[in-house]
């Protein structure tokens, strides 16, 4: 593939996934510096797609974008009003040195605060103390959290459903601290401190005292609602229910309860210890001073949070996965193998995976329904799931997991 082929071919999967942040920011969803950091921190991308598009330019993307939608007629492709206004203000990007973003001056990239800056934490917040953490869970990500909050210094109790599975979530900590140790990223004496801040239980009224509780158990609605009417009558007044769920809706959780008030999503990235980010997602009930409260534990387990209301795929899941989606139905149209898309994206873009790599490691089965809850959310037909995508779960070719997906491993 040429050099102009592989860049026009990066552009076609990217710039419609630039259109969709720009909608984001548009509709009010999230903030810029959420959105950008979201897809920096939880996706390990160089640059927020805001970011890119004042890089760009614009124009030249809102242009791009026109030219794309001239020829295919998808509504993915239409470039957003907000692309229009930005043009007609004069703020065309860092060039102009303005666009969704204020910089120094024409040509810098050293973004100003501006009007539309968020205002950092003033301390007049109301902050709920969170002296102890509960977890409800015993897979990847629960032992993931759990191990979070510990290493943060905070005692965490943690139930799973057998004596088993508990000794199971000790035993992956104290591997994951020994490595840690090898390497010399902790000393002996501070995995020590963690693991003797880990109480492990087989039945949920261990949580009693807990200041927040956080869920981590499977994605079934029925599984997750009940937990939730248990934890209602379990937990103390005042404490928060977290759940990391990422697709179902927090809102029928907190309904669950007596308290929706207390209900919040507080959706970690996998793996927990490494990835920075935390989704803080609000239903229309969630207290303000619940979301200070996550905000500020965030801080104190050093993760970053980004804030966003209650609808399938938050901000990272919502963007992601239609552009991954696209990838696949570029593959299945004979714009390039797996190979030359990957790697248009890698050379262009900068991304750390191309997105055949990325799917294989997420998993296909999970990538499809995310993809499925995204079609049924928004009901846009550029959502269906790719055909290919759909024939690879169904064969049980699920990626890395399974050692064949879109590659063989």
């Amino acid at each position: 593939m040429s050099a102009n082929g592989s860049r026009a071919l990066a552009d076609s999967l990217v710039y419609p996934y630039l259109n969709h942040a720009a909608s984001m920011s548009e509709e009010g969803y999230a903030s810029r510096e959420d959105i950008d950091n979201g897809m920096r921190f939880g996706c390990g991308l160089p640059k927020g797609p805001l970011t890119v598009i004042d890089e760009l330019g614009v124009d030249v993307v809102r242009d791009t974008l026109a030219a794309m939608h001239a020829e295919s007629g998808q509504e993915m492709h239409r470039p957003r009003p907000v692309l229009d206004e930005l043009v007609a203000a004069g703020r065309t990007g860092q060039a102009s040195g303005a666009g969704f973003y204020t910089y120094a001056s024409a040509g810098s990239d050293e973004v100003v605060a501006d009007d539309t800056t968020p205002a950092g934490a003033s301390g007049d917040e109301k902050v709920r103390e969170i002296s102890t953490v509960g977890v409800v869970g015993s897979g990847t990500m629960a032992t993931g959290i759990i191990q979070v909050f510990a290493q943060a210094g905070y005692p965490v109790t943690y139930v799973a459903r057998s004596q088993d599975k508990v000794d199971g979530v000790r035993a992956a900590i104290e591997k994951s601290l020994a490595k840690a140790v090898e390497r010399g990223k902790t000393t002996q004496e501070d995995a020590d401190a963690v693991l003797g801040r880990l109480t492990g239980a087989t039945e949920r009224e261990a949580l009693a005292d807990a200041d927040i509780v956080v869920e981590a158990i499977a994605e079934e609605i029925g599984i997750k609602t009940e937990l939730f009417r248990d934890l209602d009558c379990i937990c103390k007044q005042g404490a928060i229910l977290a759940t990391t769920t990422s697709s179902l809706p927090i809102s029928d959780l907190g309904a669950q309860t007596s308290r929706p008030q207390d209900v919040v999503g507080m959706h970690f990235f996998n793996p927990a210890p490494v990835m920075k980010l935390v989704e803080v997602i609000n239903t229309d009930e969630t207290a303000q001073d619940v979301l200070d409260t996550v905000r500020d534990l965030c801080a104190k387990t050093r993760k970053v949070a980004v804030s966003c209301a209650d609808r399938s795929g938050f901000i990272v899941n919502a963007l992601l996965f239609p552009y991954l989606n696209d990838a696949v139905k570029a593959l299945e149209a004979g714009q390039g193998t797996e190979d030359e898309i990957d790697a248009a994206i890698t050379e262009h873009y900068g991304y750390p995976m191309g997105p055949f790599a990325l799917l294989d490691v997420v998993g296909l089965d999970v990538s499809l329904a995310i993809q499925e809850e995204l079609l049924a959310e928004f009901g846009h037909p550029e959502l269906t799931p790719a055909p290919r995508l759909v024939e690879l779960v169904e064969a049980g070719h699920l990626g890395r997991k399974t050692k064949q997906g879109f590659r063989t491993y």
